[in-house]
């Protein structure tokens, strides 16, 4: 199975904005912890992507029509 994680605004920003908040796990950190989580599932290859702008949000996802087997969004902001 092959899988893409969409990010989506200021998730870039984890461990550094407001970490009282939102803790202080970067992002960084969030994208090992899904590729180690995705590799304990078997045949599971996962690609992540994070964007501030919509647009580059909706060509990553028509770009993986056909590609892919499922596509998470983790919307962020929206």
């Amino acid at each position: 199975m092959k899988l893409l994680v969409l990010n989506g605004p200021n998730l870039n920003m984890l461990g550094i904005r407001e970490p009282g908040i939102y803790g202080k796990t970067d992002y960084k950190a969030l994208c090992d912890y899904v590729k180690e989580e995705a590799s304990k599932m078997g045949d599971v290859s996962v690609e992540l992507f994070q964007s501030n702008h919509e647009g580059a949000i909706i060509d990553k996802i028509q770009e993986a029509y056909g590609v892919f087997d499922g596509i998470v969004l983790n919307a962020g902001a929206y």
